[in-house]
């Protein structure tokens, strides 16, 4: 059971992360987004990608 909880709060963890990041980039001016090379309507892929690694 320790190990299901473990990874229950690692998962929802990871959500937040993701959707922080989410609403971090998608909030950016886009001037700063287009000197990072980022644009906001990729926002969902580079979270996944950070968050989840894949």
């Amino acid at each position: 059971m320790t190990v299901f909880m473990t990874r229950l709060r690692e998962a929802f963890a990871k959500r937040a992360a993701y959707h922080q990041t989410v609403r971090e980039i998608s909030r950016l001016p886009r001037e700063i987004s287009w000197d990072l090379g980022i644009f906001p309507e990729d926002a969902e892929k580079i979270a996944w990608k950070h968050v989840y690694g894949r």
